[in-house]
């Protein structure tokens, strides 16, 4: 069987995910990790597929370098993929259902930047649009936001009489973020040299060199670009693996450390489906345990 007799169940796919509103990123991602899937077994019928045949892909998977992650997401993708072609009668039952997931590390420290790093990174910015690419830092750092999301962030979206940001998160799901006051000023001042759209109907918050809303990638080079300039004057963060989304992490970490912050809020503000997601972020810092320990006086006896 050529992998064109696969289109048309690939084609039901692709509508199904579009119908249920799932975001362009996660099409593209699932729709890669089937057609890699049916693209191991080309002379069989999704009919004949069975367990073995997805577990027999997911080995290869894993011997292509790929973590616990990316495996736990090709198996998702293709169980949805089967029980799409059950909703459309295409089969009787999903042969991925009762393969196992891999276990990954729960309660790994994501890496993170301490409250007075993140305002020395803020510092570091130098570039043409500098109130630009500081405001797309802060509201990673100080808001919690995705790359995606900032790269959808509308104007509409910056309600400033209630002092707040409508988001648009994973699942197309809205939450609404207040704003601190300097965040809000920020904004303000940002608008005010917000480059020209070459579209007038253009409605984006952040918009590039080119008068087009600003890509994701574009939005992650500017993450770079400062985090590299910070990295030469920091050294002591050479070697941690800091990224767009870790500005995410640590504005989760910082916020928990507060104390004044509980997990369910937390959840919410993030715009995770699952508290246990959340959890990730209940770690302490080595500095928080350190002051911990300085209230302990041992009563030790002579030695």
């Amino acid at each position: 069987m050529a992998m064109d007799d696969h289109e048309e169940q690939l084609d039901m796919y692709l509508i199904w995910l579009k119908d249920r509103g799932y975001s362009q990123d996660t099409q593209h991602g699932y729709m890669h990790d089937v057609r890699a899937f049916l693209r191991s077994h080309p002379s069989k019928p999704i009919s004949s597929l069975r367990k073995i045949d997805v577990m027999s892909h997911l080995t290869k998977v894993r011997m292509n370098g790929a973590g616990d992650r990316a495996r736990n997401r090709s198996l998702s993708a293709i169980r949805l993929f089967f029980k799409v072609m059950i909703e459309f009668e295409q089969l009787e039952s999903n042969p991925a259902m009762d393969v196992p997931k891999s276990k990954v590390e729960k309660n790994k420290v994501p890496a993170y930047m301490e409250p007075e790093d993140v305002g020395k990174l803020l510092q570091v910015v130098d570039s043409r649009y500098r109130l630009r690419d500081i405001a797309i830092l802060s509201l990673m750092a100080y808001c919690g936001l995705r790359v995606g999301e900032v790269h959808r962030l509308n104007l509409n979206d910056f309600q400033v009489q209630a002092g707040q940001l409508a988001i648009l998160g994973k699942g197309r799901k809205w939450r609404y973020i207040p704003l601190p006051a300097s965040m809000i000023a920020l904004m303000n001042d940002c608008l005010e040299e917000r480059i020209q759209p070459r579209r007038s109907q253009e409605n984006a918050f952040f918009v590039s060199r080119l008068g087009r809303r600003m890509s994701k990638r574009a939005i992650q080079d500017v993450c770079e670009k400062s985090l590299d300039s910070f990295r030469e004057q920091h050294p002591d963060y050479q070697d941690m693996p800091l990224s767009s989304h870790k500005l995410r992490h640590s504005f989760a970490t910082n916020l928990l450390a507060t104390g004044r912050v509980d997990l369910r809020t937390l959840q919410e503000l993030l715009g995770h489906e699952d508290i246990s997601t959340t959890q990730i972020y209940t770690h302490v810092s080595d500095h928080a345990k350190k002051e911990a320990m300085t209230t302990i006086q041992p009563l030790l006896p002579a030695y």
